[in-house]
């Protein structure tokens, strides 16, 4: 029987176990990575469209396909009574900048695109929440007049976990957990793009941050996490088997000794 069959015959809990924290850490690793390729990926194909031609949601008719990652301008009005918040939002922080997370409102406004009945949904950016309040919304200002929009095409705002199926709400101001564009036709049945803009620009004084992080944010992380995961999978058997040589070096000294006698 050589060295290993009897580290693995003689331990066989101390194995099971060192097997469960290599497997367990290999996997979270190997989870960690892949997190950190997807972001590389999404970061890659929003750089390669972000170079592409603007495209004018007043004049062109925009679908997800043609626009999504796309940099988007439109004019018109704001239909700031139809706002919705959502809630739960994370403050945008932008790569190498070092920050508390700071939750908040995603503010979500239709736009009423000029000579046209068209609306397109605009996500105008950040607002900080009153923690002790949360019906209280933060004070942000909002045109009366006809603006030009500046942004970035995407399929939704982002989601977050929630639990059960939303109530529809009928009063006002309309705080959500999520937001979905069916949702917001089928309310209001009016004729809206099949996108919204997450509008850019953190230059104006309207109460909103803008400063978006890239989708490469955060990628440097995913690798430190891998590598702590890989290295408790390294500890981990690094254990079993040290632990394992010392008691089977005490046990031949025990048999020699015997031997001897």
């Amino acid at each position: 029987m050589n060295i290993f069959s009897s580290l693995i015959k003689h331990r066989i809990v101390a194995t099971l176990s060192a097997l469960v924290v290599i497997g367990i850490g290999c996997s979270a690793g190997i989870w960690q990575l892949s997190r950190a390729e997807q972001k590389v990926r999404l970061g890659e194909s929003l750089a390669s469209r972000l170079v592409m031609p603007i495209l004018n949601a007043n004049t062109e008719e925009l679908t997800l396909e043609l626009a999504a990652e796309r940099r988007i301008t439109a004019r018109g009005s704001f239909l700031k009574d139809e706002a919705v918040w959502l809630e739960n939002r994370p403050r945008p922080i932008p790569e190498g900048v070092s920050n508390s997370a700071q939750a908040g409102f995603y503010l979500m406004m239709p736009l009423l695109l000029e000579g046209q009945k068209k609306v397109l949904w605009v996500n105008r950016g950040w607002a900080p929440r009153n923690p002790l309040n949360r019906v209280e919304l933060p004070p942000i200002s909002t045109p009366d007049t006809i603006v030009v929009i500046d942004g970035v095409g995407f399929a939704h705002p982002g989601r977050v976990y929630e639990l059960g199926q939303q109530i529809e709400a009928a009063s006002k101001p309309r705080i959500e957990q999520n937001f979905e564009l069916s949702k917001e036709a089928k309310l209001h049945q009016w004729d809206q793009l099949p996108l919204i803009v997450r509008e850019s620009g953190s230059n104006k004084s309207d109460g909103l941050v803008r400063n978006w992080p890239l989708p490469t944010n955060g990628v440097d992380r995913h690798y430190a996490y891998a590598f702590q995961w890989f290295a408790l999978a390294a500890c981990g058997f690094l254990f079993w088997l040290i632990s394992g040589l010392m008691q089977y070096r005490r046990q031949q000294q025990i048999d020699f000794g015997d031997q001897g006698e």
